[in-house]
C-alpha cells in the first residue's frame, strides 16, 4: 500500500517533513505547543480522519470550549486536506487547540502520542477506532467515546460476522454517540453493551453551530463580482464532484443556457488536485473554466468558475442559487447534502446517495430536497425551479425544517464527553 498511499500524499498537498508526525515524532515547538495546553479541567485528544470528519470536530470543539472554558483539544487528521481544516480550527481557537497528523496504529506509535498529548480522554469522530490505539488508551486508564458514530446496515452486517475480532476492540470504548434511533440496535447488534450506547442525534446535521462568518460570504461575493458574475444572477453550484460528473453537470448547465442565458455555473470538486484535469475536460465540450485560485480570471456568459481551493464549500453554497451534490451521479455513495440546506438553497441529488441514507429518507419524507434519476431528469428539474422561485423557497424551506430533528445534538455530544472527564 505505501507507494499508492505515498502518491497520495503528494497530490493531496503532504509534505516529507510531517511524515516523522505519523510516527508519533514530534518537534521541541510542537511538544512545547502541547505542553502549554490548559489540563487541569480536561484535555481530549480529538482523532477525525478528513474534512467531513474535521467538520464535525469543529462544530465540537467550538461548543466544547464554551461549555468548559478550561478546556483543551489536540486535534488529529489523517488527510492533508483534513490537517488544513485542522489548523484553521488550532487558529480560530489559538492556546487552546492544536492540531497533528494522527499517528499510524502500529505497536509503540499509540504509546508514543500519549506520552506527548497526555490526553485526559480520547475523542474518536465516527468511524475511526483503531484497534492498536484504542488498546493502549485502555491500558494506560484513559475513557474513550466515539461520537458521531456511524453504521450503515451494511457495515453492521460486516461487523456482526467478524464479532469474535471486533467486539474486544469496540468493547473497550466508555461510550458510544450515535446519531439515528435505528443505530442503536446496530450497534448492540454485535455484542456491545447496551449501557454504553447513547443515542444524541448528528453533530453533522445539527443546525445550531452551522453558521458561517457574514464575512467569509461578503469575501466570496466580491470575488464573484469581481471575476464578472454580478449579484442578481442566478447561480448553479455543482458541489463535491467526482471524476466525470463535471463535464455532464456542465453539459446540463449549456442546455439550460437556452432558456436561462444569465444562469451562472461553479464547480466545487472533492479533490481540487484534479483541477487541470478538469479544465482541459471542460475545455474538450466548449467551456471554458476559470480558477478560482487565478486571480482576475473572469467569468464570462458561456464560462464557469472552478474553485481549485480547499475549506470554502459551505461558504459558496450561501451564494447559490441551486446546489447538486457530487458523488451521486456516476459513483456510489453521494456526499454530504447538510451544508446547503442549512445555508437555506434548494438541494438536488442524483440516484447514489447510499452514504447518506437516514438523511436523505429525512429530507425526502419532508420534501426537503430533490432526487433526480439522472442528467436529463436533473436539467429537466432545475429547469422548473429556475421559472418558479416560488418552488425552490418551498424545497429549501422543507429541507430547513428537516433537519429540526437533529437540533441540539452537539450540545448533547458535548454533555457526555464532558460527564467522562
Amino acid at each position: 500500500m505505501l507507494p499508492g498511499a505515498i502518491a497520495k500524499m503528494r497530490r493531496r498537498g503532504g509534505r516529507w517533513q510531517d511524515l516523522a508526525q505519523r510516527f508519533g515524532l514530534h518537534s521541541r515547538e510542537t511538544q512545547a505547543a502541547i505542553e502549554a495546553l490548559p489540563r487541569d479541567k480536561g484535555r481530549l485528544w480529538m482523532h477525525a480522519v478528513s474534512v467531513g470528519e474535521v467538520n464535525v470536530a469543529r462544530k465540537f470543539i467550538k461548543s466544547l470550549l464554551l461549555a468548559s472554558p478550561d478546556s483543551s483539544v489536540v486535534l488529529t487528521s489523517t488527510t492533508p486536506t483534513g490537517y488544513a481544516l485542522a489548523k484553521e480550527c488550532e487558529k480560530q481557537h489559538a492556546g487552546r487547540v492544536v492540531a497533528l497528523y494522527s499517528g499510524i496504529d502500529l505497536p509503540g506509535v499509540p504509546k508514543r502520542m500519549l506520552e506527548v498529548i497526555r490526553p485526559t480522554q480520547l475523542v474518536l469522530v465516527e468511524a475511526e477506532v483503531w484497534p492498536n490505539l484504542v488498546r493502549t488508551c485502555s491500558l494506560e486508564g484513559i475513557s474513550v467515546s466515539l461520537v458521531n458514530a456511524r453504521l450503515s446496515p451494511r457495515s453492521a452486517r460486516r461487523l456482526k460476522a467478524l464479532r469474535f475480532l471486533v467486539r474486544p476492540v469496540y468493547g473497550l470504548l466508555r461510550q458510544i454517540l450515535v446519531q439515528e434511533t435505528d443505530d442503536v440496535a446496530r450497534w448492540q447488534s454485535f455484542g456491545l453493551d447496551a449501557s454504553r450506547i447513547h443515542l444524541t442525534g448528528s453533530v453533522k446535521y445539527d443546525p445550531e453551530g452551522s453558521e458561517v462568518p457574514a464575512t467569509k460570504i461578503d469575501t466570496l461575493r466580491h470575488i464573484l463580482h469581481a471575476r464578472g458574475i454580478e449579484p442578481g444572477r442566478p447561480v448553479l453550484l455543482a458541489a463535491s464532484t467526482h471524476d466525470g460528473e463535471e463535464v455532464q453537470l456542465a453539459k446540463v448547465f449549456q442546455k439550460l443556457k437556452a432558456h436561462h442565458p444569465h444562469l451562472a455555473l461553479l464547480i466545487v470538486p472533492r479533490h481540487v488536485e484534479r483541477a487541470s484535469e478538469m479544465v482541459a475536460d471542460l475545455q474538450s465540450i466548449g467551456l471554458h473554466a476559470a480558477l478560482r485560485s487565478q486571480e482576475g480570471a473572469r467569468v464570462d456568459e458561456g464560462a464557469c468558475l472552478l474553485i481549485d481551493t480547499t475549506g470554502e464549500l459551505a461558504a459558496w453554497q450561501h451564494l447559490a442559487t441551486l446546489v447538486i451534490i457530487g458523488k451521486s451521479f456516476l459513483a456510489e455513495g453521494g456526499q454530504n447534502p447538510a451544508e446547503a440546506v442549512f445555508a437555506g438553497k434548494p438541494v438536488l441529488f442524483g440516484p447514489h446517495m447510499e452514504n447518506f441514507t437516514p438523511l436523505i429518507e429525512l429530507l425526502l419524507r419532508h420534501r426537503g430536497a430533490m432526487q433526480v434519476m439522472g442528467f436529463d431528469d436533473l436539467e429537466k428539474q432545475l429547469d422548473t425551479l429556475l421559472q418558479s422561485p416560488e418552488q425552490a423557497t418551498q424545497l429549501a424551506t422543507c429541507g430547513q425544517q428537516a433537519l429540526q430533528v437533529h437540533a441540539g445534538a452537539t450540545r448533547r455530544t458535548v454533555e457526555r464527553v464532558l460527564g467522562c472527564i
